[in-house]
């Protein structure tokens, strides 16, 4: 085995890894995430191998572990290797060894996979008892292992395995049940195809074979399995994150406590969990990331590489204090349930949700967090409305996205700086060009990226922030139409001139909550409204208001188009 930062790689077959290796699943690692395709694929991998050419060497892929010794000072009498990348792996072929066991009647091939899983205690030769791989992630997912994997028939009890494998509980439960319900499926036809399972099982012991990646260092291990994925779940940068920080807790307790409040987190936010993480990053170093993820907060925020920048955060418990103290803000401001809290109904909420649905990025998020960390409820929402117009303003009128990621860094600097929530909304950081945001905003407009937010924004701006605003699909619709027939009354009531001067334009165009309609689009006015807006409007209170219009000639067009730009005026303050 490797030294401290030796790093080792060998090729390994597979019945060498269940025979001579032990691992441990550590808490940092990801749920058991393979659905039953990666199963199946993988079992059609190998069965085709064994096919097509039975006696040559088949690449299963990877796997990177961290080497712990023989430490008899702590009672450790066996060396173990904490898995940092091919859990998926391994833990599908531990499966597939039980559900093999469990199915073939080959005796030789049933104490085989046994062995593979499982090593009895002996205490004359001093010999440990233990399981091939120890799921340390989570106690229920060890305890799953020891009922339907280590115990010899554990597999045959589907009727258990699949009440497991339809709880929505622990993630990775459910997902092991169904992997050894579909090798079981797979397998038992299996059997009536080809030749026994036992010279399935010869194979995959003695033709598979992975290349191990190992290192007593742990920093050196992570650093290693980037470039080593193949069929496996990569892990991403905030799980090394994870990892780093709970090494640098001393206490089992602290580490425990820790992995569960981040894997929380993880499975609530999802795929987002990695972006609220660069939340957080951009709060501490307010400036626009350069790097990647982990590299951002080794680089930028544990060790600084400026030699006049001190360590913005230290790994371990600040680190996990700084995360939870935001993850509680980011569901607060983000949770929709802030009614009573903002004293304002749901006006905050619904503003949140506008913002999320039709601007271009999250980067307003950071300055929010942090302005509610300082001053909680203190006019909360007039913050918002000030931030939104910053970051929306500048989005119109073609700010590049750096542009406006500094603007938002420069508020969170004021936020920081500021005595009051007063002052911070009183701050020029907020202000913006209005007279060029209105020239862009009085133009023909449709076909802009920005189009859709504005009517977004008229809709929140008519709304009765007693409820909740309810959006799904929306569309942007021509009230008068693109391309009306010729025969039409708009032809009638409009010039081409004045179509062609008007239909684009703010004031012509309404949100719809459905996919558009070519075909009624073009409907004359009255059969337009009753037949496609009616079913289409009951959720935009602009579009609502639009369409009581008995009439929609050219005086009822300008007359709308001047109500919303002294609306989006009123809101922006633009003199």
């Amino acid at each position: 085995m490797p030294n401290d930062h030796e790093i080792k790689s060998e090729k390994i077959l597979v019945k060498d890894i269940f025979s001579k290796m032990w691992f441990r699943i550590p808490e940092y690692q990801r749920p058991y995430i393979w659905s039953k395709d990666e199963v199946t694929e993988l079992l059609d991998d190998l069965l085709y191998a064994q096919a097509d050419k039975p006696n040559q060497e088949y690449f299963l892929g990877s796997f990177v572990f961290q080497t712990k010794r023989v430490d008899s000072s702590n009672g450790k009498g066996f060396d173990e290797n904490d898995l940092l990348d091919g859990q998926q792996r391994m833990t599908t072929l531990l499966m597939l060894f039980a559900c093999l066991r469990d199915l073939t009647d080959h005796q030789t091939a049933k104490d085989n996979c046994q062995s593979s899983i499982y090593q009895k205690g002996d205490e004359i030769d001093e010999i440990p008892e233990r399981t091939r791989i120890v799921f340390a992630i989570r106690p229920e997912v060890q305890d799953f292992v020891d009922k339907f994997v280590k115990v010899d028939g554990g597999t045959n009890r589907e009727a258990d395995l699949q009440k497991l494998a339809d709880d929505k509980s622990d993630p990775s439960v459910p997902n092991m049940a169904r992997a050894i319900l579909e090798m079981r499926r797979y397998l038992t036809n299996l059997e009536n195809k080809v030749p026994p399972l036992s010279d399935f099982l010869k194979f995959v012991r003695n033709r598979v074979l992975l290349i191990f990646v190992a290192t007593e260092n742990l920093d050196d291990a992570f650093r290693l399995f980037t470039i080593l994925n193949d069929r496996g779940v990569p892990l991403r940068n905030s799980d090394i994150l994870k990892s780093m920080n709970l090494g640098a807790l001393d206490k089992p307790a602290d580490r425990d406590k820790y992995a569960k409040l981040w894997e929380g987190a993880e499975g609530e936010l999802g795929e987002d969990f990695d972006r609220f993480l660069n939340h957080l990053r951009t709060i501490l170093v307010k400036e626009k990331a350069r790097l990647n993820l982990l590299q951002e907060f080794e680089n930028k925020i544990y060790n600084p590489k400026e030699k006049d920048k001190k360590s913005l955060l230290t790994k371990g418990k600040l680190t996990f204090a700084f995360v939870e103290n935001y993850l509680k803000h980011y569901n607060i401001l983000l949770g929709g349930d802030n009614y009573d809290e903002t004293g304002d109904s749901f006006r905050f909420d619904n503003h949140v949700k506008v913002m999320l649905t039709g601007l271009p990025s999250t980067d307003w998020v950071p300055p929010l967090l942090r302005y509610f960390d300082r001053f909680q409820y203190k006019r909360l929402s007039d913050f918002l409305t000030a931030l939104d117009n910053k970051f929306s303003a500048d989005w119109i009128c073609q700010f590049t996205p750096t542009d406006r990621i500094e603007r938002m860094n420069d508020v969170i600097k004021v936020i920081e700086q500021s005595p009051t929530s007063d002052a911070v909304i009183k701050d020029p950081c907020f202000s913006f060009d209005g007279g060029h945001l209105l020239r862009l905003v009085d133009s023909a407009v449709y076909g802009r990226r920005f189009t859709r937010y504005l009517l977004l924004k008229l809709d929140f701006l008519y709304k009765d922030h007693s409820h909740r605003m309810s959006f799904e699909t929306l569309s942007v619709e021509h009230v008068l139409p693109q391309n009306p027939a010729d025969d039409s009354q708009w032809k009638r009531d409009f010039t081409d001139e004045e179509r062609k001067e008007w239909t684009d334009r703010l004031g012509n165009l309404v949100l719809i909550s459905t996919k558009k309609n070519t075909s009624q689009g073009r409907s004359d006015y009255a059969m337009k409204k009753d037949k496609y807006f009616s079913n289409n409007i009951s959720t935009c209170p602009n579009s609502l208001r639009v369409l009581q219009s008995l009439n929609w000639k050219l005086d009822d067009l300008m007359r709308n188009h001047d109500e919303v730009l002294k609306k989006l005026k009123e809101h922006y303050q633009i003199a």
